[in-house]
């Protein structure tokens, strides 16, 4: 099967990133989520249960559309509070799969977090464990022959299809304030070394190949500021990853209307220029962003695109009546 150059280019950057971790690059073990303020529970455990409502969410994401195997990513996570006596707990948990080349990465997870009042905020403190596998297409690797740029048989790149899974474990804090949020998390914490085996072997065999779930740090920041005279919000917010190896920021500026829609910008640092637009409307959500690149890779690609749904169901903590509601962020 005959592939073009941007097809071999992109599987050739995506091995060497998984397999070697080579620097300059942000390794992109999470999925990189534009509207990352609509899921913070992906990003933070601390942030389950933040609101007294269940909340469930989905997204899709299409990375640098126009280049071949480039990554597909999807997100489905579910959260809400839990009364035990007079304290409250946040319960989530969360799916995410992501295709990237010849490699597919899924990520089941289950959280949980304490809440606590905290000068005149809530502050939670979140734990999350999770099952990580990782799988390489080898059975579709193509090396060209012919050239001086490759060999025909490469010892570094499996010939077979190997998948690897992993026990993962995160924490974080998050912070809830009338006008503002903060939240820091270290994902991945154990950073294990995932082995990869080929699939159906008949005999045990040391692996020879495997990867890394790098840890990383997160930190968020987000506010809601009231213009007045005016039915619009301003409602900034900020994410910045590293690996420890590398670093990666992005900021956003939204402008909410009516409390039913918003609209606004960001950018991702030396990444991509962004837009996006949502909408909530009797507990439904939906929004949408596009991505413009900055970088070199807007050459070949056209943008990112990306989608998430969600509907929350509204809890009754007053104990009294059915019909009052009690804020999470006032315990």
């Amino acid at each position: 099967m005959r592939l073009n150059k941007r097809y071999i280019i992109a599987v050739a950057v995506f091995v060497v990133s998984a397999l070697c971790f080579h620097e300059g690059a942000f390794a992109q073990n999470d999925v990189q989520f534009t509207q990352y303020w609509a899921v913070p529970t992906y990003y933070n455990p601390a942030a389950t249960g933040d609101i007294d409502f269940v909340r469930i969410r989905g997204g899709a994401r299409m990375q640098w559309v126009g280049i071949d195997n480039a990554p597909r990513s999807f997100l489905a996570a579910a959260d809400m509070p839990v009364k035990i006596g007079k304290k409250r707990i946040g319960v989530g948990v969360n799916m995410s799969q992501e295709s990237l080349g010849l490699f597919s990465n899924m990520l089941v997870n289950a959280q949980g977090s304490y809440k606590m009042k905290f000068l005149k905020g809530v502050l939670s403190i979140g734990i999350q464990a999770g099952y990580y596998n990782t799988k390489f297409k080898g059975s579709e690797v193509y090396i060209p022959e012919g050239d001086d740029f490759h060999q025909p048989v490469d010892e570094a790149i499996p010939t077979r299809d190997v998948t690897g899974n992993s026990f993962d474990l995160s924490a974080g804090l998050w912070y809830t304030h009338k006008y503002f949020t903060l939240g820091i998390s270290g994902l991945h914490l154990l950073e294990p070394t995932v082995r990869l085996d080929s699939e159906g072997a008949e005999t045990a065999e040391v692996s020879q190949y495997e990867t890394i779930l790098k840890r990383a740090l997160y930190f968020t920041a987000s506010g809601n500021i009231g213009l007045k005279n005016t039915l619009f919000e301003l409602q900034p917010s900020i994410m910045v990853k590293t690996d420890f190896d590398n670093f990666a920021a992005e900021l956003t500026m939204r402008a909410m209307y009516n409390k039913f829609l918003s609209f606004g910008i960001g950018y991702r640092y030396k990444d991509a220029v962004c837009a996006m637009i949502a909408a909530e409307f009797k507990n439904f959500f939906i929004g949408y962003s596009y991505d413009y690149p900055t970088s070199a890779i807007s050459k070949a690609s056209s943008g990112s695109h990306e989608v998430i749904v969600g509907y929350r169901v509204k809890l009754d903590f007053s104990g009294k009546n059915k019909n009052k509601h009690r804020s999470i962020r006032i315990m």
